[in-house]
């Protein structure tokens, strides 16, 4: 039986998120149904992260076991041919017993995407969060500082999905503007249901004046998730980077 990982890239606006879920179509059950007809037997996907509806991966990384002979070179040109457009599959690699998707992930990064003009652009509808008030990407900035180190952000997470701890580190939050394009980059050794776009909606509440950066800080102190910034929409936000190191697979993609 071998381990296989997958890098893939795809669009998630027409998909449940990653999870398989019994009514949805989400990526993962499109993924396990084309791994499926490739190796000629039942495939169960392991994905690095559970994706909301409506979210984007520039990098993902999921695995499967097969018995099929499959060369790992081959692997990704048969698999997109079973595929929609909105999801590719770029790589594939031959990985040790132990390697999980998830569990031997130690980083990972997403980027949420602002388009900050009087005028909507229809190129990114679903791709980027149209926002015609003027936003101060210093601000911003001074804002997503705030977040960086190891802080229990239970004030900005949804309930949603059981976890031990809301603790969490953030390695570096940078906030860019090119144009009319402001990008949110976060890193982070994981990530709540809805934190990136908590996060997201709080700098843009720091922006705005509703919160000042400096109070951020006691913010995540008190876990007040109603002080802090809106969940921003889905479709602005992409996984972008991930971290793997478990002693026996070590790379980044």
């Amino acid at each position: 039986m071998r381990n296989l990982a997958l890098i893939l890239t795809y669009l998630g606006t027409a998909y449940h998120g990653w999870q398989v879920q019994k009514r949805d179509v989400t990526v993962g059950e499109t993924l396990e149904r084309a791994a499926a007809a490739v190796v000629g037997h039942p495939v169960k996907m392991t994905g690095c992260g559970r994706t909301d509806a409506g979210v984007h991966a520039k990098r993902y990384v999921a695995n499967f076991r097969t018995t099929s002979a499959i060369p790992v070179d081959r692997l990704p040109y048969a698999l997109n041919t079973h595929l929609p457009e909105d999801i590719v599959v770029t790589e594939a690699r031959e990985v040790h017993e132990g390697f999980n998707a998830i569990g031997s992930c130690v980083r990972k990064e997403y980027t949420y995407l602002i388009y900050n003009s009087r005028i909507r652009d229809p190129f990114y509808v679903n791709r980027a969060w149209f926002y015609p008030k003027h936003l101060d990407e210093a601000v911003m900035q001074r804002a997503a500082d705030q977040f960086v180190g190891t802080h229990d952000f239970a004030a900005v997470r949804s309930v949603g999905t059981e976890t031990r701890t809301t603790v969490r580190t953030v390695y570096y939050y940078d906030v860019s503007r090119d144009g009319d394009l402001i990008s949110l980059r976060v890193c982070a050794d994981g990530f709540l249901y809805n934190m990136a776009r908590a996060m997201a909606g709080t700098v843009v509440y720091c922006a705005e004046g509703k919160l000042a950066p400096e109070d951020i800080g006691p913010l995540l102190a008190r876990g007040d998730r109603t002080a802090a910034g809106p969940t921003v929409p889905p479709g602005g936000l992409y996984m972008t980077h991930l971290w793997y190191d478990d002693g026996k697979a070590v790379f980044h993609v």
